[in-house]
């Protein structure tokens, strides 16, 4: 696999006489990245000769945007850590994170992350590239994570983040019974003033939205199904601990810790239109066992 990431496009009519820098601009070559190229070994080349932003397309050109080689993070050393790939091509990889795994290092957590985990299979497979994660989850909630190979792959999906193409369907347990068979939670969200972790509904924090839906009720708690139209820290949480009905497991936002240890919060499903495919690709991952357990429970 090669380490130097790249794309190529054959110029056609409706491009003939635009200026390089244009055509790039169109297909979401950001200025950033043009300036990554040009002063860190990068290359922009047409019918394979090197060119600047200013040529002048021609039909039947053959454009190819070599990007600089990507080192790791120093903060982020490479570790032999298992991951449980759904999918993965040139661009992407879709993971099953476990419960009790960082996304990324913390103070608390240095080592034993997602990204030291990716860093490590990079290594493995002879890929130079650092963790570029797309979707990040909480250390103790479970399920799908989306990630990019590349800096310019994460772009574009950040793109899509901030127009709603990027689609996850979470599962969670909440604490109670929640009445209503469907809703949806629209309150701010901001960082408590006492606290660099915990988040709460606040005045003027970031607007923050929330869908749900019950699966199943049972004797102190609920069973349901949740999408996210933004995506703050914390928000299913704190959203629904703000209803009353904080997950199961949550002991930072009241939630009983009984039944399970960690919050009851599982990523089950992505969706989301490949960037350079333009496929619609859906992945799925199943509800893990300490939370199956608790639902197989017979409802009333």
């Amino acid at each position: 696999m090669s380490s130097r990431f790249q794309m190529k496009w054959v110029i056609d009519d409706r491009n003939t006489e635009v200026l390089l820098r244009e055509f790039l601009k169109k297909n979401e070559i950001s200025r950033t990245a043009l300036t990554d190229i040009k002063f860190k070994g990068g290359l922009l080349l047409v019918n394979d000769e090197e060119v600047n932003v200013r040529y002048r397309l021609q039909n039947r050109d053959v454009v190819t945007v070599i990007f600089p080689p990507e080192n790791p993070s120093e903060g982020v050393k490479g570790e032999d850590i298992p991951l449980t790939i759904l999918y993965e091509d040139e661009f992407i990889l879709v993971v099953n994170k476990p419960a009790g795994m960082n996304t990324i290092p913390s103070r608390e957590h240095p080592a034993g992350s997602l990204a030291n985990s990716l860093v490590g299979y990079y290594q493995r497979i002879g890929l130079q590239a650092t963790s570029h994660i797309v979707t990040r989850l909480d250390r103790d909630t479970s399920g799908i994570v989306l990630i990019a190979k590349h800096r310019h792959v994460h772009h574009l999906f950040s793109m899509m983040q901030q127009s709603g193409q990027v689609k996850r369907t979470y599962e969670a347990i909440a604490g109670g019974s929640i009445v209503a068979d469907s809703g949806t939670i629209e309150e701010p969200i901001g960082r408590k003033v006492d606290s660099i972790i915990e988040r709460e509904v606040r005045s003027d924090g970031q607007s923050a939205c929330t869908h749900y839906r019950v699966i199943e009720r049972y004797p102190g708690f609920t069973y349901i199904e949740l999408e996210l139209e933004t995506g703050r820290t914390h928000q299913i949480r704190v959203h629904l601990s703000f209803m009353g009905h904080p997950l199961l497991g949550d002991d930072l936002y009241g939630g009983v810790t009984t039944l399970i240890r960690r919050q009851a919060l599982h990523c089950k499903k992505i969706e989301f239109i490949h960037p350079f495919l333009r496929e619609i690709m859906i992945f799925t991952a199943p509800l893990p066992q300490e939370m199956r357990k608790i639902v197989e429970a017979d409802p009333f």
